[in-house]
């Protein structure tokens, strides 16, 4: 009889961001999930990157949202009180247009903003709530794939919003099986609002992750230092390169980090010992683009029904709203 024997693993390989690291550095290629990004520095990073010029997703799904929200809020509720949900909330920065909307149609409403990131979150509620009254913000520290099914609104409809393309993050698979398990969750009449990037010209897409200041690439590298930082690694960040590519083929913009040069990297909290290739990536991200035919499909085979959609003149964002059957 042979025995099956597992290789024995530090603590530290056990704990989500170490078993991540593990995983996808012994992996070929080698990855490291997005929600990897989402440090402190990563979060404000970010913030950083949706303010620059060529970083087109943020501004266009905020005009849409601008220009929609009362009919978007006042479509999705119909003859009930909203309570909205926020998956990946962030900072917020956007959402606070159709709570400003949902107070002045029905005097108050509950927020509920689910994230990893306890800093972001920290900063979304306090300036929600200074900035307006009527709304009361409950932050959740969690991965927002699990934290719904612990919210519920009696007397009320739930909107869940998941804006800002995050969806596009996910393999196709992936982002159906999210939203089959986030439809669970929901009740028959509850709301989805899903915002996601459309296609468009390859230029366009690439200076939108390959920015001219290279915010973008401080963002990727991040990971690295995080990794540094938490599990006691020897990246060198100099001898890493940032880069955007546009498949073609999937539909996506993916973003890796290049060895430049042939190098041996330490992760004594993992006791790992790793090897790149001059010309080695780390792929860090996929972000998937869409075509309306695709978003639509895409609910329908998740049990949503679109109820209405909203776009910018360019057709470059589309905000789809969607009703749980």
């Amino acid at each position: 009889m042979h025995v099956l024997s597992c290789p024995h693993l530090p603590e530290a390989a056990y704990t989500p961001l170490g078993s991540e690291v593990y995983r996808g550095l012994t992996s070929t290629p080698k990855t490291l999930s997005p929600w990897l990004f989402y440090d402190a520095a990563g979060s404000q990073l970010f913030e950083q990157i949706t303010e620059l010029p060529e970083y087109y997703p943020t501004r266009t799904e905020r005009s849409i949202l601008a220009a929609h929200a009362d009919e978007i809020v006042s479509t999705a509720a119909g003859c009930e009180p909203l309570t909205m949900i926020e998956l990946g909330a962030g900072t917020a920065t956007k959402t606070g247009l159709l709570l400003k909307a949902a107070v002045l149609r029905q005097g108050e409403v509950t927020y509920h903003a689910i994230d990893v990131s306890s800093t972001a979150l920290d900063e979304a509620k306090q300036r929600i709530e200074a900035e307006l009254e009527g709304v009361a913000v409950v932050p959740r520290v969690c991965d927002y794939t699990e934290g719904l099914g612990q919210i519920d609104a009696p007397g009320q409809r739930r909107m869940v919003l998941y804006i800002g393309s995050s969806i596009g993050n996910f393999e196709p698979a992936d982002a159906l099986t999210i939203l089959r398990d986030l439809r669970k969750d929901l009740k028959p009449g509850d709301k989805l609002l899903l915002g996601v990037d459309m296609v468009k010209d390859t230029e366009t897409l690439i200076l939108a992750y390959d920015d001219a200041a290279g915010v973008t690439a401080a963002f990727n590298k991040n990971v690295l230092a995080r990794i540094n930082r938490e599990l006691g690694a020897n990246f060198n960040l100099n001898l890493f390169r940032h880069e955007a590519r546009w498949n073609e083929e999937c539909s996506r913009v993916e973003m890796h980090l290049e060895s430049m040069i042939a190098q041996q990297v330490s992760i004594p909290a993992l006791e790992l010992e790793l090897t790149f290739q001059r010309g080695e990536t780390i792929h860090t991200e996929n972000s998937y683009k869409f075509r309306d035919e695709n978003v639509i499909e895409m609910l329908e085979r998740a049990d949503f029904h679109l109820s209405d959609h909203w776009t910018d003149e360019r057709e470059w964002f589309g905000v789809y709203l969607a009703t749980a059957w």
